[in-house]
């Protein structure tokens, strides 16, 4: 408890009124990336009721507000088109003359979740990220990825500021970047070519109910945040509706064009009340921006042994993770089957970040930025049809078929007795379906399931190398 952030005996509102001068967020700071082409809003405390005035380099004309009696000031400003160009922003008033240097106008997404979306390009103690040295040593090519990393907090009481300097990539900075964001940012560049903003809003251990608000947590009943408060005993980063005051309230509100989200591990158990709790937070965070429906892209957990990893509650989770996705509008969701080692198996960060990064960017050039063609649309299950001792598996998203397309691993079948067994599973070179034979020991087909395991390393793939997602064709387990 050490470590939460306590509420202040005078808020920083009246402490930033008091100074007699404006005073600036740090995600509103110099090399900071606005949202292109949008009314972008800036925010600040001054004094209650003094003038306060906003001049972009890249119109002639200036821009006014006037501070709220809280001493706070918002204003919104129309922002160009995305260039390399570097721009200033001039913001004067109460006796204060500020100017930000270095401003790019770009794509700017915001980036959060627990551990996997934490990560650095430099790994953390004893896990690397697959190609970090050529990440870190290439950073200088891309000048227009700036990033703005928020310190992991925690709260109580909703916070007003937090520390978030924009940092461009060098590989100085890029080594402390976030691996999944950063390799996100790079694939999006080369495909806009235009600067790309990033805010790392992400804790690792917490949550989805550590980033939810205390009005959302209250209609929970399992939760009780004023209980959890007495406990000493339990650690920060488990604690409910915390990050959310620290981390996120601060930059409610910052213009963006959508949201990442790579979070779930600590609520593997929880896959029954997981895609409400997830659906309700998108809602939330979507209102308090005010920006409409915008783009909120998910990462499925990756495979790890759990409590073993033959167990079933890692593959539950995913599977809710997907019904998430159908139940949220304007969403969509990586698949991560593939992209694990068989060694990774005891290693819940596992390295293989430039893969997801890239996947979620095919998915935002297409959903986000119309580009249409791209690869993004993973082989789902859809029937299955018994015939004697095989199981005819239909399938969308894999039109061309599947590789490879001789025997397929992960296959098991389960008969009257619920247990599975390895099954030999192969394509049909002329319907492009999957046929699965019954195995020894099973007495009849009952239920069909493709690595639904804690841990299983996805080896089937449509012909444009996406894996087929985890799936079960019984309801046994809930």
């Amino acid at each position: 408890m050490k470590t939460i952030v306590k509420a202040l005996s005078v808020s920083l509102v009246t402490a930033f009124a008091s100074q007699a001068e404006i005073r600036l967020p740090d995600i509103v700071g110099p090399g900071m990336v606005v949202q292109q082409e949008s009314d972008a809003r800036l925010w600040g405390w001054a004094t209650p009721g003094s003038e306060i005035t906003v001049a972009p380099s890249w119109t002639t004309k200036t821009f006014g507000t006037k501070t709220a009696a809280s001493g706070r000031w918002d204003i919104s400003i129309p922002t160009p088109a995305a260039s390399f160009t570097p721009y200033t922003i001039s913001i004067k008033g109460d006796g204060s003359d500020i100017r930000l240097d270095d401003v790019l106008s770009g794509e700017v997404w915001f980036c959060s979740g627990q551990s996997n979306m934490e990560m650095p390009i430099k790994g953390f103690w004893t896990q690397p990220v697959e190609g970090a040295a050529e990440a870190v040593a290439t950073a200088g090519r891309y000048p227009g990825i700036r990033v703005a990393k928020v310190p992991k907090r925690a709260s109580y009481e909703p916070q007003d500021s937090v520390p978030s300097p924009w940092k461009a990539s060098t590989p100085r900075n890029a080594r402390d970047f976030s691996a999944l964001a950063y390799f996100f940012a790079r694939e999006l560049t080369d495909l806009l070519d235009v600067p790309i903003g990033i805010i790392d809003c992400s804790y690792g251990g917490s949550k989805v109910e550590g980033w939810q608000s205390r009005e959302q947590i209250a209609a929970y009943p399992e939760w009780d945040i004023d209980k959890e408060m007495t406990d000493s005993s339990i650690q920060e980063y488990e604690r409910i509706n915390v990050m959310y005051n620290a981390m996120l309230h601060p930059l409610i509100g910052y213009t963006v064009k959508g949201f990442l989200w790579n979070q779930g591990e600590s609520n593997v158990g929880r896959h029954d009340t997981y895609p409400a709790h997830l659906a309700d937070m998108v809602a939330d965070w979507r209102a308090k921006w005010g920006l409409g429906e915008i783009p909120f892209y998910f990462v499925e957990i990756p495979g790890w042994r759990y409590s073993d990893e033959n167990g079933t509650e890692a593959a539950l989770f995913r599977e809710c993770q997907n019904k998430a996705v159908e139940m949220i509008p304007n969403s969509a969701i990586v698949c991560t089957s593939d992209l694990v080692y068989p060694y990774e198996i005891d290693d819940i960060h596992a390295s293989r970040k430039k893969e997801i990064g890239q996947r979620l960017a095919y998915i935002a050039a297409e959903k986000t930025y119309g580009i249409d063609g791209m690869p993004t649309e993973y082989p789902h299950f859809t029937s299955m049809e018994i015939t004697g001792d095989k199981a005819i598996l239909s399938f969308d998203n894999a039109w061309e078929g599947f590789t490879p397309n001789k025997e397929m691993e992960g296959f098991e079948v389960a008969g009257s007795d619920r247990v599975f067994h390895p099954a030999i599973a192969k394509e049909h070179p002329w319907t492009l379906k999957i046929e699965v034979e019954k195995p020894a020991g099973v007495d009849k087909i009952e239920s069909v399931r493709y690595n639904f395991k804690n841990f299983a390393v996805g080896r089937g793939f449509n012909t444009m190398g996406l894996p087929i997602v985890p799936f079960r064709t019984d309801d046994w387990e809930k």
